[in-house]
């Protein structure tokens, strides 16, 4: 056998294994989809879950699913971007930056039920917290932290040290070579990324179960002011997100409707993910443009 037909049998082998995974995803998101479209309607979205009666929402999961995401990539990021920027652009490769190295790969790896056991412990016992939306969000920002560190110092490796060069050649501070030159180049890996670590903590459940709690207490969304109790920014009280909702419902066995509820509940899921996806690419190229004139 001559190495064109050696070559042709690995790219076709490659191509099939390629096709099965993409028609293996395809067939689990169209089933998620199919069974679950059905069931989504405006009243679906935002009428609040019945326990023991037909006919519930996820309008108060899914509002508590977007707070969680939001507090906790305002918690993270800027932790991670001034982590990755440290280690790669200042810190000397030596064996303490090796070991931070090492502890991230070695944190990024954790199962999430961990990390939920620690933030209980931690969050919620030690500092007294409770079960609430900032709980969450603390346990989340350490179950996101480490991909998300490791993920933008990724990106900023992409960056050609030409590009470094000609900045510090052009009489910028190596601060403003790294904001103005490599920050904007790498503008579109951090984003995907943040893509990334945002699609894991929008489908977290979990951490969350011993951190934000179980319960979706009824909420005044006339009310913004954060001090009240029964405002959806109040950051202390308990939140059940969609995630926990949908191994909630699945995992008691006492609403009628429990499989209409967890199937709906999944294609939102799905859904929300996917409208995040394209919309962050999308505002990358567009922030890609401005911040590089390109």
């Amino acid at each position: 056998m001559n190495s064109k037909v050696q070559n042709k049998i690995a790219i076709g082998v490659l191509y099939g294994i390629a096709g099965l995974v993409v028609l293996i995803l395809l067939a689990l998101v169209g089933y998620i989809l199919v069974s679950g479209l059905p069931k989504v309607s405006w009243h679906f979205l935002t009428t609040p879950a019945k326990a023991f009666l037909k006919g519930g929402g996820i309008g108060i999961q899914l509002f508590n699913s977007f707070y969680l995401l939001i507090l906790a990539m305002l918690i993270s990021f800027p932790i991670a971007l001034g982590a990755a920027i440290y280690l790669y652009e200042y810190a000397k490769d030596n064996w303490v930056t090796n070991l931070v190295r090492t502890a991230i790969e070695i944190l990024s790896s954790l199962p999430s039920v961990v990390v939920g056991l620690f933030g209980f412990l931690f969050f919620v016992v030690k500092l007294r917290l409770g079960f609430s939306i900032l709980s969450g969000a603390f346990a989340l920002t350490f179950f996101n932290l480490p991909l998300l560190t490791r993920s933008i110092e990724d990106s900023l490796h992409t960056i050609d040290d030409k590009q470094r060069e000609g900045g510090l050649a052009l009489g910028l501070s190596r601060w403003e070579t790294v904001t103005r030159v490599i920050l904007p180049a790498a503008v579109p890996s951090i984003l995907t990324g943040v893509i990334l670590s945002a699609g894991r903590v929008f489908g977290e459940a979990a951490a969350l179960i011993y951190t934000a709690g179980q319960s979706a207490p009824a909420l005044n969304f006339m009310d913004w002011n954060p001090f009240n109790i029964s405002s959806p920014l109040n950051p202390m009280r308990p939140a059940e997100t969609l995630a926990v909702h949908i191994w909630k419902i699945n995992s008691e066995g006492i609403m009628p409707d429990a499989k209409a509820i967890s199937s709906g509940s999944s294609a939102v899921l799905v859904i929300a993910i996917l409208l995040f996806n394209l919309a962050a690419r999308y505002l990358g190229k567009r922030l890609y443009k401005r911040l590089t004139s390109a």
